[in-house]
């Protein structure tokens, strides 16, 4: 029999594992796997706040795709459409035209992106806080900031350049304060005489009651005070309702001046899903059933169409139905995406051979997060952790999750090394723009007159019958 052909779109959390998997478990008798993405790499984000801070490599915190799936087909692009109806994607590689991908099966995990909303001055002035490239930038632009706060003597342009914004309460938002705010203090105090830690000023908006809600309310509440201690700005029930000329103005009444502004308010599915005609909710996530195959309105199931992960719509068959009977959704976690990948690949492993599938079942254990370098705060299986064993329960889980014994070892030296070794504080923000030292270099542009072009000579013949 021709070998059953399973294409996923995306290399995140859900299409890295569910590759690892399938290639493990099916022959190429059975399946050919192929996997497209823009990145060749997978970002594993629970790491972005430490690659930030500087405690881990920012190359640690990615796994090569071609390193870890050398028996799947690995296509450099981006899927521009789906028809299910055909069966067929269209793919955008990084060069040439694009091309068709038939397939037999497709797994739809594009991931999110940011959620933005339309504030003035937002798309102009702040950064994101999903991808490793957003990471890098934000830690050298806070270390350039110490840099002009530390050279200018004018004090508004110290407060402005020392003042740090961060939108959202959650996971990201949480996690990626404390541990610049950390670096920020460590930094000043090692390496910046001239400035005061009191100088920087970190701010936190908030537009709920609490923080965290992932953890519960007692360990919300204990973060805004462990937060507040260090000298945070928390402001809750607070919108950011512009940052024209990167003035931040609240909600609340107040305006100041900030360099810096992280967004990590939420997240959607990735709008690759309008190119598609997969059946999806009000939020724009893919609906499925508890056995990850996309699902219409009517119930119908999709033959070889499947989903998982922050884009999908997943009922999560441990909760509580409400009134209408409705399940609730798993939350777009690493922690249900890592599982609801492993189960989509048994199940489609499953269906190839002949048995039956399984609904995806995980009661969610808790949640970690940490708030700087031996602080953090946990709620697992009901237990409530803060400080020094949360932040050791939040590194400990991560390093079992990410993939491959490469990126475990590399994590674990970044950790041990740090034990022994000052953090590194020194800004590379050349990194954004390497062309500007050459073209300065190379002077003025010289203008270049066009070349021209000689018209080439016309072949004549004798007119036939023309006078002599």
């Amino acid at each position: 029999m021709k070998p059953k052909r399973i294409l996923i779109v995306g290399a995140g959390h859900v299409g890295l594992y569910a590759a690892l998997r399938m290639s493990r478990k099916l022959s190429a008798r059975e399946a050919e796997v192929i996997i497209v993405d823009p990145q060749p790499h997978m970002t594993y984000q629970p790491f972005l706040p430490e690659a930030a801070a500087g405690n881990i490599s920012p190359r640690h915190a990615v796994v090569p795709v071609r390193r870890e799936l050398k028996r799947c087909k690995i296509v450099m692009g981006s899927v521009t459409k789906v028809e299910h109806a055909r069966k067929v994607a269209t793919v955008a590689p990084v060069i040439g035209p694009p091309l068709e991908l038939a397939y037999d099966h497709i797994i739809v995990a594009p991931g999110s992106v940011s959620r933005t909303l339309p504030i003035p001055g937002l798309r102009e002035h702040a950064v994101g806080f999903k991808t490793i490239g957003e990471a890098i930038y934000l830690r050298n632009h806070v270390l350039d900031r110490l840099d002009v706060g530390a050279a200018t003597q004018d004090a508004a342009t110290r407060a402005r350049a020392l003042t740090f914004v961060f939108v959202g309460g959650g996971f990201a938002g949480i996690e990626a304060l404390a541990e610049m705010e950390d670096m920020v203090r460590d930094a000043i105090n090692r390496y910046y005489p001239e400035l005061k830690p009191s100088d920087a000023r970190f701010v936190l908006v908030e537009a709920a009651r609490r923080i965290l809600p992932e953890v519960g309310p007692d360990m919300g509440a204990y973060t805004v005070r462990q937060l507040v201690a260090r000298g945070i700005d928390i402001r809750l029930e607070t919108r950011l309702e512009g940052c024209v000329a990167g003035v931040v103005k609240l909600s609340d009444g107040e305006e100041f001046p900030a360099d810096t502004i992280v967004w990590t308010a939420g997240v959607k599915p990735s709008p690759m899903l309008d190119h598609t005609d997969l059946p999806r909710n009000k939020r724009g996530a893919i609906t499925c059933l508890p056995t990850l195959q996309v699902v219409d309105a009517d119930g119908n199931v999709l033959d070889g169409a499947w989903s998982a992960g922050d884009c999908a719509a997943v009922p999560d068959v441990t909760g509580t139905p409400d009134v209408n009977g409705e399940l609730p959704l798993c939350s777009p976690s690493a922690q249900h995406a890592v599982r609801q990948a492993n189960q989509l690949s048994d199940n489609i492993l499953a269906l190839l051979r002949g048995r039956p599938i399984k609904p995806y079942h995980h009661k969610h254990v808790g949640s970690v997060a940490s708030l700087g370098l031996h602080k953090g705060v946990a709620q697992v299986y009901g237990i409530k952790l803060r400080g020094w064993p949360a932040w050791f329960m939040h590194r400990t889980y991560h390093m079992s999750r990410i993939p491959s014994m490469n990126r475990k070892i590399r994590v674990v030296a970044d950790w041990t090394l740090a034990m022994f070794l000052r953090r590194e504080v020194v800004s590379l923000g050349g990194l954004h723009d390497p062309l500007d030292p050459f073209v300065e270099a190379a002077g003025p542009m010289v203008p270049v007159a066009p070349p021209v072009v000689k018209a080439a000579p016309v072949a004549t013949k004798p007119l036939v019958g023309s006078a002599k």
